[in-house]
């Protein structure tokens, strides 16, 4: 796969990325929906990815944590934190990228949460909550880590 270059809205954080592989993928679960007011569509990244610039970290669950542009609040990447084989895992936001990095959509995760009024042409893969929930390896509610 081709190296890309992006950056956030305003330029102050450049990203230099890998895609893992020739898709793109949409997640509709709540957090994404309210930090980008809509849906995260993303790629996966290679190891080896470089953000420059004013990058915020928030974590924001027990397993993940996310990073945005501290000057203009760009959504930046979706990091899996949690111990295990997904660890390390990063999306990062397609939106950094001219045309969305050239790829399309291929997934779509937490279908279940999708709003009524979201929609996308064409045929992919759909995940619903428990699937993606075991996907990930993620405890179950009230297991502690």
């Amino acid at each position: 796969m081709t190296e890309l270059q992006g950056q956030c809205m305003c330029g102050a954080v450049t990203v230099t990325a890998t895609p893992a592989r020739d898709a793109l993928g949409a997640c509709h679960c709540d957090q994404c929906r309210r930090w980008t007011s809509s849906m995260l569509v993303t790629f996966q990244a290679e190891p080896g990815y470089a953000a420059l610039g004013p990058v915020k970290v928030f974590t924001s669950s027990d397993w993940a944590e996310r990073a945005f542009c501290a000057e203009c609040g760009s959504a930046l990447w979706y990091r899996i934190t949690l111990p295990g084989e997904m660890h390390g895992h990063t999306q990062i936001a397609a939106g950094l990228f001219d045309n969305g990095a050239g790829h399309s959509l291929q997934l779509e995760l937490f279908i279940d949460k999708k709003p009524d009024g979201y929609a996308f042409a064409g045929e992919r893969r759909q995940m619903t909550t428990a699937e993606v929930e075991a996907m990930y390896a993620l405890p179950e509610e009230g297991d502690s880590q």
